[in-house]
C-alpha cells in the first residue's frame, strides 16, 4: 500500500525528482536550440514519413512519423522542432518510471530511479537524436507501471491503459514485443506476478485493436516492415551457422556504455541473487530485463546486434538496481549519478560545437552530423542552374536530406527505380516515374551516370563533415533511364 504524500511538497522526494528531471530537460531544450549538429539520415527519413502519414513505413511502424508531423506542424520543419520530441519524451519516460518505481520501493528511491533514467548515457544521446527508441520508452514504462499495479488489484481501466501502452509501443517500435515476452515468462515463473484473467483479456483486446491497422498495412504492402526487420536480423540470407562470439562480447561490453558501468555491473551482480530474496518483485524485474539482453546477445552471436537493440531492458534494470543501491550501496549510486551527470552536461554542449571540435587528425569530432545541408544546397543550386525540375539519386543519405531541403520548391526528388524488391524507403515510395520524359539531374557519390556515357556536369569536393571523404558528381541526363516515357 502506498503511503500518503507529505504535506510539504518542497520536501517530498517525488517532487524533488520531478524538479531534477525538469531542470535537466530545460537544459537540454535550451542547448538544442543552439545545436550545430544537422539531422542524421534516419532522422530526415522519419521527418519524411511525417509528410506522408500512413499506418506503416518501409523499415519501422508509423508512430515516430506521426509524432514528428505533430511537432513540425507546431513549429516548422527545422532541426530544433524535429528533435524536440527527444528530450520531452525522455522526460516523460523518467516521470512515468518514477510512478512505476512506487509500486516496488519508497518515495526517495523512486525519485532516484527517475534521476538515474534521465541521466543514462543512452538517454542523453537519445535526447538529441530522435529515434524510435525514444518514442517507444514512455509507453514501455507505462506498461511496466500498469502491469505492476494490476498484480495487486483488479482494474478494467488499468487493463485498458496497459493494452493501450503496449499497442502504442508496438506502433513506435516492434521491440515492444519484449514486454510480452518478459511478462509472459514472469507470470510463468513468479506466481505473484500474474494478473487477473479478465484484466489480461481486456489488455490483449485493446492491444490488438491498436496494432491492427499496422498489421493490415503490412499485409497490403507485402509485409514490407517485417521483411526489413528480418533483413536486419540477417539470418535468412546466411546459409549455415556462423558464430560470432566476438560480436557477443562487443554487444555486452557496449551495455556498460549504454546503461552506465555502475548500473549494468550492479544488474549482473544482483540478477542471480534476486531469486533467493523473499520479495517477488526483484525476480519479476530480472525476467523483464534479462531475456531481452540474452536474446540480443544470441542475435549478436548468430549475426550482428547494435548497442541500442536491448535498450528497453534498462527500464526494469533501473527499477531493480537503483532501490538496492539507494538502500545498501549509496556510494556506488552517487558514483553512477556523477558519471552520468557529467556526460549529461557535456554531450548537449558538444552538439553546439559540432562544426568546431576536431580530432587530433583534424577531422570533425561529430563529422557524421555536419555537411548534409551544404551538400543538398549544392545539388539544388545546380538543378536550378541547369533548368531542370527533378533530381534523382542512387544514394539514400543524399535523398534523405534532399527531400527536407527541397520541400516547397519546384524541384521534385526521386530515387533510382528498384530492380525487384526496393532496398530503401525512397525507392519504395518515390522511384523516378517511368512516364516522365523531362531531363533531370542525377546526383551520385559514384563515378557513373544514371545511364549512357557522359562526363559529369559538375563535381564537388565537400567541406569537412559527413561527405568529406567523397566526391559529389552531378550528371545532366536528357532522357528517362528506366523505361519508355509516355507518348
Amino acid at each position: 500500500m502506498l503511503k500518503s504524500a507529505p504535506q510539504d511538497r518542497a520536501s517530498d522526494p517525488l517532487w524533488i525528482g520531478v524538479a531534477a528531471v525538469a531542470a535537466i530537460t530545460i537544459y537540454r531544450v535550451v542547448l538544442l536550440a543552439f545545436s550545430q549538429a544537422e539531422l542524421f539520415v534516419d532522422e530526415s527519413q522519419y521527418w519524411q514519413w511525417g509528410q506522408e502519414l500512413a499506418w506503416g513505413y518501409y523499415s519501422k511502424p508509423p508512430l515516430i512519423g506521426w509524432v514528428l508531423r505533430g511537432f513540425t506542424e507546431l513549429g516548422g520543419d527545422t532541426t530544433f522542432w524535429i528533435r524536440l520530441p527527444g528530450p520531452l519524451f525522455q522526460a516523460a519516460t523518467a516521470l512515468i518510471l518514477m510512478g512505476a518505481a512506487r509500486q516496488v520501493t519508497d518515495r526517495r528511491a523512486a525519485a532516484m530511479v527517475a534521476i538515474a533514467f534521465v541521466t543514462l548515457p543512452v538517454v542523453t544521446a537519445g535526447a538529441f537524436l530522435v529515434s524510435t527508441d525514444t518514442i517507444l520508452m514512455p509507453f514501455f514504462a507505462g506498461a511496466l507501471w500498469l502491469y505492476l499495479r494490476l498484480t495487486g488489484t483488479r482494474s478494467a481501466w488499468a487493463a485498458v491503459g496497459l493494452g493501450l501502452c503496449l499497442g502504442l509501443g508496438m506502433l513506435a517500435k516492434y521491440a515492444a514485443v519484449y514486454f510480452l515476452l518478459g511478462a509472459g515468462l514472469g507470470a510463468l515463473v513468479v506466481p505473484q506476478a500474474r494478473i487477473a484473467w479478465r484484466d489480461a483479456g481486456i489488455a490483449a483486446l485493446v492491444f490488438l485493436a491498436v496494432i491492427a491497422p499496422n498489421l493490415v498495412w503490412n499485409l497490403q504492402n507485402d509485409l514490407m516492415t517485417f521483411s526489413h526487420t528480418a533483413d536486419n536480423v540477417d539470418w535468412v540470407r546466411r546459409p549455415g551457422v556462423h558464430l560470432h562470439l566476438d560480436k557477443a562480447v562487443e554487444f555486452l561490453a557496449s551495455q556498460f556504455a549504454v546503461m552506465g558501468p555502475v548500473f549494468f555491473g550492479a544488474f549482473l551482480w544482483l540478477a542471480p541473487r534476486a531469486f533467493v530474496r523473499p520479495e517477488w518483485q526483484p525476480r519479476w524485474l530480472v525476467l523483464m530485463a534479462a531475456p531481452t539482453l540474452i536474446l540480443v546477445t544470441v542475435q549478436a552471436i548468430l549475426s550482428k546486434a547494435y548497442a541500442n537493440w536491448a535498450v528497453t531492458a534498462c527500464l526494469a534494470l533501473l527499477l531493480l538496481v537503483v532501490p538496492v543501491l539507494w538502500h545498501r550501496g549509496r556510494t556506488w549510486l552517487w558514483i553512477a549519478l556523477v558519471l552520468d551527470l557529467a556526460l549529461a552536461a557535456l554531450l548537449p554542449f558538444a552538439f553546439t560545437q559540432a562544426t568546431r571540435w576536431t580530432t587530433p587528425k583534424g577531422e570533425l569530432l561529430m563529422r557524421r552530423y555536419v555537411g548534409e545541408e551544404e551538400m543538398s544546397a549544392r545539388i539544388l543550386e545546380e538543378a536550378r542552374l541547369r533548368g531542370v525540375t527533378a533530381v534523382v539519386s542512387d544514394n539514400r543519405l543524399l535523398l534523405a536530406d534532399l527531400f527536407l531541403r527541397a520541400k516547397g520548391s519546384d524541384i521534385a526528388i526521386y530515387a533510382v527505380p528498384p530492380e525487384g524488391r526496393p532496398d530503401n524507403y525512397y525507392a519504395q515510395r518515390h522511384p523516378y516515374p517511368a512516364g516522365r520524359a523531362a531531363p533531370f539531374l542525377f546526383a551520385t557519390l559514384n563515378d557513373a551516370p544514371a545511364c549512357g556515357e557522359a562526363l559529369p556536369t559538375a563535381t564537388w569536393k565537400p567541406s569537412p563533415g559527413a561527405y568529406s571523404r567523397d566526391i559529389l558528381r552531378l550528371y545532366l541526363q536528357p532522357r528517362n533511364c528506366w523505361g519508355q516515357p509516355d507518348e
